[in-house]
């Protein structure tokens, strides 16, 4: 849920951004109702030889616009000024003011000039390219860790498009290979670009586009084709990640073994996370204990199995019967920590692999 102080900040953003990008227009209208005022309170005289007033004076200007003006003037200056105020007030008005107000007034439309003055405000954020579900994850993600985000699809009927316009995610329907796409994102001052299409190819033409606007701009490639990956971080020094390589480890695990509810790999080592109910073995020896015989990184635990979880337990901390046990270890020192175990039956965990 996006805070009422949050609110209140992207408004003073927006508005500063508006107010860059129309600067000449606001600089035209300061001059026309600020300027032209005095200039006609210092040369116009009435019939009974004063100055008129300031007051008069702008509503002449204001009444100019509309062609309908009142005061009478005989002094050249003044008679050039009557004719050059409506052309370049209505210009102003038009150009301008009107369409200042839309953009500051309809943001609810999400057009792409309102996504682009919107990205004018980011600094450091993160575009995301494609708004189906491993898009949208990270987009949740991200903000969870409080990053400023933009989204890029180019599907109306992505699955999660409803949602994010929802939850107030600046998000733009367009072609990510369009010319001018990536520019609306303010790619330029990124910090990152998260390619999550479902098209290999668009997703490496988005990362050359990116990196060739912004050569310090951190990229993160999802690719199908498990043979990219190796080749696109070499030579391209980018984060590649690959969907089935990801998901493969995990479902093969789980298959095996339902105590498993995560693994992952670091380098050549394939790590995995599970949980352990204290009952043989385990109770009695402390958290630096598991640690020190068979490489277990306790990442939390919950008494008797119930309340709430602790993360990161102290090393002297003794586990007793029942406690819930979070490891993480390599797959080799898990076995042997099963094995130690001698747990016979163990709880069925259910298991989701992101896709």
């Amino acid at each position: 849920m996006v805070t009422l102080r949050r609110r209140l900040a992207m408004n003073l953003l927006y508005l500063r951004a508006l107010l860059r990008r129309f600067r000449t227009t606001v600089l035209m209208a300061v001059l026309l109702f600020g300027c032209m005022p005095l200039v006609y309170r210092w040369r116009h005289v009435g019939p009974d030889g004063h100055a008129v007033t300031l007051g008069k004076a702008l509503r002449h200007v204001y009444f100019l616009l509309y062609g309908q003006p009142s005061l009478d003037v005989d002094d050249s200056l003044l008679m050039f000024l009557d004719m050059v105020i409506p052309p370049v007030g209505i210009a102003v008005l038009v150009d301008g003011v009107v369409r200042f107000a839309y953009l500051f007034f309809a943001r609810h439309r999400q057009d792409k000039e309102w996504f682009e003055v919107i990205s004018e405000t980011f600094k450091g954020h993160v575009v995301v390219c494609g708004a189906g579900r491993v898009g949208y994850r990270v987009v949740v993600q991200l903000r969870s860790l409080g990053k400023d985000v933009v989204v890029v699809e180019k599907r109306e009927e992505a699955a999660f498009v409803a949602v994010l316009r929802d939850e107030q995610v600046p998000l733009l329907i367009d072609d990510i290979r369009s010319p001018q796409c990536l520019p609306r994102t303010n790619v330029k001052k990124a910090a990152a670009i998260v390619c999550a299409t479902d098209d290999d190819l668009a997703n490496l033409n988005i990362a050359l586009d990116a990196r060739r606007m912004n050569p310090d701009i951190r990229v993160v490639i999802r690719l199908f084709d498990d043979d990219l990956v190796a080749k696109v971080r070499d030579t391209f020094k980018a984060e590649a990640l690959s969907s089935s390589s990801l998901a493969a480890p995990a479902m093969a695990l789980a298959a095996l073994d339902p105590r498993i509810i995560h693994s992952f790999r670091i380098g050549t080592h394939l790590m995995v996370v599970s949980v352990f109910e204290a009952r043989a073995g385990l109770p009695g020896l402390t958290i630096s204990d598991v640690r020190d015989r068979f490489g277990g990184l306790t990442l939390s635990m919950r008494r008797g199995g119930k309340g709430d979880e602790l993360l990161h337990p102290s090393g002297d901390t003794r586990i007793e019967p029942g406690d819930a046990v979070t490891l993480q270890a390599e797959y080799k020192d898990y076995k042997l920590l099963r094995a130690f175990t001698m747990e016979t039956e163990a709880p069925v965990y259910a298991h989701h692999v992101g896709s």
